[in-house]
């Protein structure tokens, strides 16, 4: 499992966009971690899956609602990652009113989840190889802080947590 001090994997995930700017089309672009990391300060949470209960009513909400203060913890982006496909990401985060605030992260085919070995098999519950829930702080590509759930919890990977790391 990847650590502290740890370099993020070199991974392409996606993002839908919806407004076109600076090269972007619209629909799913591409994320490639070390150029989309480079020289930032990125607060990135991950959720076994969109529209769930508690990502949905606790999760997502808290950094949504804190984005002004990890903006001024210093703070560049925060990202949700959750492995679904960009159109569903995109739905999510325009359902709970994200733009601008929270980018909603796909990872698709969970190469993310696999390479830093942060996964959660949910096959027995029909749902396939999940993200477990987490949160950490990478600046410029470096782990600096990492928070992972136990399964079924959601004490540590919150906004709250996230938070007072990025401040320290």
């Amino acid at each position: 499992m990847i650590k502290v001090g740890d370099t993020l994997p070199a991974v392409t995930l996606m993002e839908y966009v919806e407004v076109e700017g600076n090269g972007c089309s619209l629909g799913p672009n591409p994320v490639k971690l070390p150029e989309a990391l480079a020289g930032k300060t990125i607060a990135l949470f991950a959720v076994p899956g969109a529209f769930t209960p508690t990502c949905s009513e606790k999760h997502l909400p808290g950094y949504i609602a804190q984005a002004e203060e990890f903006k001024a913890a210093g703070v560049d982006e925060i990202w949700c990652l959750a492995v679904n496909d960009a159109f569903v990401m995109g739905a999510w985060g325009r359902d709970q009113k994200a733009g601008g605030k929270v980018r909603m992260i796909a990872d698709g085919d969970a190469a993310f989840a696999k390479a830093t070995g942060l996964t959660l098999d949910l096959n027995g519950k029909g749902l396939g190889l999940r993200a477990n829930r987490f949160s950490m702080l990478v600046k410029d590509g470096k782990v600096a802080t990492l928070n992972v759930e136990g399964p079924g919890k959601f004490e540590v990977s919150g906004a709250d947590t996230m938070l007072a790391q990025a401040k320290a």
